[in-house]
């Protein structure tokens, strides 16, 4: 039984890496706008019916994951800090690792990254994805500064700081932008209020 789970497991994350990476592909060879789902699916060697299982958000997520990731690690930057790492110090070096601020990005994820953030659509799907984060950053920030989750300014930082990799993102240099976001939002908050 649990071998089953385990197979079935196996063949639906390379089921999805091919929709990815057929999505990926053909993205980078004729534009965003040039390729249509059925293109996708046939690439993959699946259904249009199977793409959409995989998929449901449609063509702008295919190259995401579901998010769980993202907000799984933003999360855990906050919860297991430094002692003595302000919150936004911890989300500053959160950030710094990650997408336009990584400096050190693969081939493949410096493509990848090319691609959202000179297609409209999938700058937008990022953004959406960012902010699905926001319950849970601000519960994390809530529960780290014994705040309530209703807390205004809880509730403010958390929406501002997911709009940082859109905001600073697309700036000729992102690393600089971050840390010009962070330090304007560092003066007007503080984790001891």
């Amino acid at each position: 039984m649990a071998t089953t789970g385990g197979l079935r497991a196996q063949k639906s994350a390379m089921t999805r890496a091919a929709l990815t990476d057929a999505a990926l592909e053909l993205f980078l060879e004729r534009g965003y706008a040039n390729v249509t789902v059925a293109q996708i699916a046939e690439r993959a060697l699946v259904s249009v019916a199977t793409l959409f299982k995989y998929v449901p958000d449609g063509k702008p997520a295919i190259i995401f994951d579901d998010g769980t990731e993202r907000r799984d690690a933003i999360v855990r930057a906050i919860r297991t800090r430094e002692p003595g790492m302000t919150i936004l110090e911890a989300l500053r070096t959160f950030f710094a690792g990650r997408g336009p601020f990584d400096a050190s990005l693969e081939p493949d994820l410096e493509r990848q990254l090319g691609l959202i953030l000179a297609t409209p659509e999938l700058r937008d799907f990022q953004r959406q994805l960012w902010m699905r984060c926001e319950a849970p950053l601000v519960a994390a920030i809530a529960e780290e500064t014994g705040r309530s989750p209703a807390d205004v300014s809880v509730r403010a930082l958390a929406r501002f700081v997911l709009a940082v990799p859109d905001i600073a993102g697309m700036d000729a240099d992102p690393r600089a932008s971050l840390d010009v976001v962070i330090d304007q939002l560092a003066v007007g908050w503080s984790d001891d209020w």
